[in-house]
C-alpha cells in the first residue's frame, strides 16, 4: 500500500498529476486545490497518498497534507459521497475551512463544490458534525450556538436576535457569530434588543 510519494512533476491534467519516482510515472488523482499548489513541471513534489485497490484497477489519490487525506476518508463515510465528490469538496474548501463549515452547519459552503447539491451537502454536515469540531478553528461556543439554533433549542431572545440580523441581510453564520460574541458580553438572560445592538456593534468592527 502506498502512503506517500515524492518525485518530479512530469505532467498534469484536469484532475491528475504524473509523478516521476525513480523513473516510474505514477498517475495520482488530485483535487483542483492540490493541483494548483503543486510546483512547476520538472520540480520535486511530495504528496500524501490514499491507495484504492479494485479488481480491475489501482487508483492513487494525492493530497498536500495528511489532514486533507483524512477529510477525504471522512467525506466518503457519508451516504452518496464517493471519491469524485470528496475531491470536488476539497477542491473548493481547504481542510480547515471544511471543518469550520461542517462544525457550523454551513450547508451553503459545502454545496459550492461541483456536483454537490443541497441534499448531499445537508447529509455531509449532518453526518460529520460530531467529528468536525476536533479539526475546526472556530469558537466552541459558536458551534454550540449554531447547533442549538438548528435544533431549535436556543433561547427565544437568541434565536430572535439571529433571525433579525439575517433579515437585515447578514449570512446566518456571520449573524450567529456576532450574537455569540454579544452573549459573552451581555451574559445569560439578555433581551433580544440588547443582543441585536451588541451584535451589530460586533459586525461593524
Amino acid at each position: 500500500m502506498i502512503g506517500k510519494l515524492r518525485g518530479i512533476v512530469d505532467s498534469t491534467g484536469d484532475d491528475w498529476v504524473i509523478l516521476d519516482v525513480g523513473g516510474v510515472g505514477y498517475v495520482v488523482n488530485c483535487s483542483t486545490r492540490t493541483l494548483a499548489a503543486l510546483p512547476m513541471k520538472g520540480e520535486v513534489a511530495s504528496l500524501a497518498i490514499e491507495t484504492y485497490v479494485r479488481e480491475d484497477q489501482i487508483r492513487l489519490f494525492g493530497f498536500m497534507t495528511d489532514i486533507e487525506r483524512e477529510w477525504f476518508r471522512l467525506l466518503q463515510t457519508v451516504q452518496g459521497v464517493g471519491a469524485k465528490v470528496a475531491l470536488a469538496v476539497l477542491g473548493v474548501l481547504k481542510a480547515s475551512d471544511l471543518a469550520n463549515a461542517i462544525a457550523l452547519q454551513d450547508r451553503a459552503a459545502v454545496a459550492r463544490a461541483p456536483g454537490v447539491g443541497p441534499k448531499v451537502a445537508a447529509r455531509i454536515v449532518a453526518e460529520l458534525k460530531d467529528k468536525a469540531p476536533a479539526f475546526a478553528s472556530v469558537d466552541a461556543g459558536l458551534i454550540q450556538l449554531q447547533d442549538d439554533i438548528d435544533e431549535k433549542r436556543a433561547p427565544g431572545a437568541v434565536a430572535d436576535a439571529v433571525s433579525a440580523l439575517i433579515n437585515l441581510g447578514y449570512p446566518q453564520i456571520q449573524a450567529s457569530g456576532a450574537v455569540s460574541a454579544a452573549m459573552r458580553s451581555a451574559g445569560d438572560g439578555a433581551e433580544t434588543a440588547v443582543l441585536i445592538r451588541m451584535a451589530l456593534r460586533e459586525l461593524s468592527k
